[in-house]
């Protein structure tokens, strides 16, 4: 997300940090730079205009111009510049007094609707709530199935309704009352899309939130499509009132130019973005964190959010102690190994490190081999009780059974456990040393070492 932006960012930052003095001249050319990298961004002229103007008059103030780090300052104010446009707080949802609240998903087709309404009856029931999925898209072969499968995967119920009951409107009064008979607090509409805006579709969606009185209506759009995405949303606010968006693909090739775009424009805040094709991979969108991440900063809140859904707390407590008495074994390097894949793509967590904007080019895109760990578990897996306890006892013959046992090679588990052997020492100054900052205190509070050395990693 934002990554070609912020690179293009942190070279004109990097430019005036080597500037002794902040003068009108340098100032001017950093501004046409950051011009020039938010229209490239894909961001709405307006918006591009918008944000430069203020943050020129600010950067020209004369606290800023005589500072001890001019860089420093620019860079603090074109934060508080992109937190206005980004819409300052994380909008919430709203939810009806009276249960069920109904959300509904409207948007083009293709934009990822169906597979954004089951991403966040998903994520609505890691919040307590207990939606219904219900889908009126009548005219798109399989649209229904479609999220009858998905229901299915999260374990989330959907009403497919009566036999029958084929019009929009019958389907979602059936789920009005099956959704009060089953005491389900929330029903998603998935409602039906089209390649582009057209009467018929206008009609029928005034029609279900007449119908509904929703307390949510969510425009889904694709982040890879750029204005196009912020024109289609200015469009059906026009039309309906969108109360909010959610922009999927963020994990692709976008260059950020619609979420920075779509709440000046249309007015309505950015509440959701997809961020990868699980079911699981899809957050809150937070103006502050989002404007970090844009500025290289990192984004520690949301690192932090992910290691305490993931992470089993008792079993992390449990780890540390063993670390600080030296009993660490393979089963228990395993076992971490499995705790920290939770948290998804480790390439993905480390952008979120503060800092590593400034790494070197083939750090920040160093990939983790996936692979790698795989086989790491395999091997680990094909030792004995005694052994991933005492690796002392891995002689030539116990290695190579090890190897054939796990379909890898005797150098294999050498590696693995000259590995284990760095990484037994490193989470173990980890858990200790590192709670100097505060990314190492709030990672020390959460019992969880999390090194960046990690097997696989960078190759």
């Amino acid at each position: 997300m934002f990554e070609s932006l912020s690179d293009k960012l942190q070279r004109v930052f990097k430019n005036l940090r080597g500037e002794g003095k902040l003068t009108p001249e340098n100032m001017e050319a950093a501004l046409k730079e950051i011009r020039i990298a938010l229209l490239e961004a894909d961001v709405h002229f307006r918006v591009v205009k918008q944000l430069v103007e203020a943050v020129k008059v600010k950067a020209m103030g004369q606290e800023v111009m005589q500072a001890l780090s001019p860089g420093q300052q620019v860079i603090k104010i074109v934060h508080e510049e992109l937190v206005k446009i980004l819409g300052q707080h994380q909008a919430k949802l709203r939810f009806a007094n009276e249960p069920p609240s109904v959300i509904m998903m409207v948007g083009l087709q293709g934009s990822g609707k169906t597979t954004s309404t089951a991403k966040l009856a998903k994520w609505l029931v890691k919040q307590d709530r207990t939606p219904l999925l219900v889908s009126v898209d009548i005219y798109r072969p399989a649209a229904r199935e479609q999220l009858a499968v998905l229901a299915r995967e999260i374990k989330v119920p959907i009403w497919i309704g009566e036999p029958g009951e084929n019009r929009p409107s019958e389907l979602v009064k059936g789920a009005k009352i099956e959704a009060s008979r089953a005491g389900r607090d929330t029903i998603l509409v998935d409602t039906a899309g089209r390649l582009h805006i057209d009467e018929e579709l206008m009609v029928e969606l005034d029609a279900l939130k007449a119908q509904l009185n929703p307390t949510e209506i969510l425009f889904v759009a694709d982040a890879m499509t750029g204005q196009d995405a912020v024109k289609s949303a200015e469009q059906f606010h026009q039309r309906l009132g969108i109360t909010g968006v959610v922009l999927t693909k963020m994990d692709g090739d976008a260059r950020g130019g619609a979420a920075l775009s779509i709440r000046s424009v249309t007015g309505q805040p950015l509440k959701f973005v997809g961020v990868g094709e699980k079911s699981d991979a899809f957050e809150p969108f937070h103006p502050d964190r989002a404007a970090q991440r844009i500025l290289g900063m990192g984004d520690v809140m949301s690192l932090i959010e992910k290691v305490s859904e993931a992470v089993d707390q008792k079993q992390a407590e449990k780890m540390q102690q063993k670390l600080l008495d030296d009993e660490f074994t393979l089963e228990d390097f395993r076992d971490q190994l499995k705790q920290i894949r939770k948290l998804g793509p480790l390439e993905n967590l480390l952008k979120m490190m503060p800092g590593m904007a400034n790494m070197p080019k083939e750090m920040k895109n160093a990939k983790v081999d996936e692979g790698e760990l795989t086989r790491i578990v395999a091997i680990i897996d094909s030792m004995t009780q005694g052994e991933r306890n005492n690796p002392l006892l891995l002689n030539g013959g116990r290695r190579k059974r090890i190897a054939m046992g796990s379909g890898t090679t005797v150098q294999d588990v050498n590696n693995l456990v000259k590995q284990y052997q760095e990484m037994r020492k490193m989470m173990k100054k980890l858990t200790g040393g590192l709670a100097g900052g505060m990314l190492g205190k709030r990672m020390a509070k959460m019992k969880l070492p999390f090194p960046t050395s990690f097997p696989g990693f960078g190759r």
